[in-house]
């Protein structure tokens, strides 16, 4: 029995590199296109990806999203879970679920349940402001070291007011012994959550960490799909997961990520960074999660207005619900295909050091 969806095939994926993103285009036979955004690894890689994932893209029906991300992620086993892989997953997965929500001529947030709020608390805003690592750390911190975290704490409470919301970014640029020195001194700030608190890959650490610590914690930035958010819940070491929609799996992953965790009542706080784009895609999951807490949302990680928003935010820090079809995002392709793929004098491979010389996570 044939639908409105029964005939649409997918006839292209372009990879598209503007200012170190990959814009990822999904032409189909139907005249639809969506749009999806690759971020946070090398682009020209990912780009090259991106073509070589058409072999299993093409002809294949857009609607069928859940299958089409199964068969990309487990397609080559030595290739399941890497950054490369997932974060171009991340991309294909928006785009799709971009052609569904035109093609059914509805939001995305529609076709994921519909929205569960009416608004999106967001930060950076007057109201809510996240403190940063403001260096690089030793493997234990000198007295300098820990007033100076302390310090930018208590600079964002200055900032926000008595009533308004702080956050600190430990970026994992803060090793265990340094978090544990800081942690004590910062909760007077009332701080709202710790981001990032340890470099992922070891979950003893992250056990150590949080039965030393009062203040609540919060990761997931640089996890990739449920199966790297499991040991988080199973250990009870957090009390709010950050996935990234253009680094754990796209709009599916999220949405499957937040579900698991409202189990063990742990609240989503999407990390972001992406341009309007890939914040907009998260801004649709975050609509339609019962347990939210806030999304980072700058509006600096769009230095090139390729793509246009429909969404504002109020003076109280909470961000419209987006409007219109699919990601409910324009695409200026003019300005895309006039923009460099780098921003000039920017390099892809940071180089964090230590005083000493010493390699630093940052």
């Amino acid at each position: 029995m044939e639908d409105s969806a029964s005939k649409i095939r997918i006839v292209s994926v372009e990879p598209h590199i503007a200012v170190g993103k990959v814009y990822v285009k999904i032409t189909t036979n139907y005249k639809v296109t969506g749009w999806g955004e690759i971020s946070a690894v090398e682009p020209t890689v990912a780009a090259a990806l991106v073509k070589s994932l058409q072999e299993i893209l093409q002809d294949q029906n857009p609607t069928r999203i859940e299958f089409l991300s199964q068969r990309m992620y487990r397609a080559h086993r030595d290739l399941r879970g890497g950054p490369f892989m997932v974060h171009t997953i991340s991309a294909i997965d928006m785009a799709l679920w971009d052609i569904a929500g035109k093609l059914w001529k509805a939001p995305v947030y529609r076709l994921l349940g519909g929205a569960v709020r009416d608004k999106i608390r967001v930060y950076p805003t007057a109201k809510a402001h996240k403190a940063p690592p403001g260096d690089i750390y030793p493997f234990s911190g000198d007295p300098k070291d820990i007033d100076k975290i302390v310090g930018m704490v208590k600079r964002a409470r200055e900032m926000v007011g008595p009533d308004g919301t702080v956050m600190l970014d430990a970026h994992s640029a803060m090793p265990p012994a340094v978090v544990i020195q800081f942690a004590a001194a910062i909760e007077p700030y009332d701080v709202l959550f710790i981001e990032e608190p340890w470099v992922p890959g070891n979950i003893e650490v992250c056990k150590k960490i949080r039965n030393a610590v009062k203040v609540p914690l919060a990761t997931g930035e640089r996890d990739r799909t449920i199966w790297e958010f499991i040991p988080y819940l199973q250990a009870q070491v957090v009390e709010i997961v950050q996935p990234d929609v253009c680094h754990s799996g796209g709009i599916s992953q999220l949405k499957k990520i937040a579900a698991l965790a409202e189990a063990y009542q742990v609240a989503l706080a999407p990390h972001n960074t992406a341009s309007y784009l890939g914040l907009t895609a998260s801004l649709h999951v975050a609509a339609t999660v019962p347990l939210f807490l806030i999304h980072e949302a700058y509006t600096h990680t769009t230095p090139v207005p390729i793509p246009r928003k429909n969404w504002t935010i109020d003076n109280d820090g909470y961000a419209s619900l987006p409007e219109g079809v699919g990601l409910c995002v324009d695409i200026d392709e003019d300005l895309l295909a006039k923009t460099p793929p780098m921003q000039p004098g920017r390099k892809f491979w940071p180089d964090m050091r230590l005083k000493d010389g010493s390699v630093a996570d940052y």
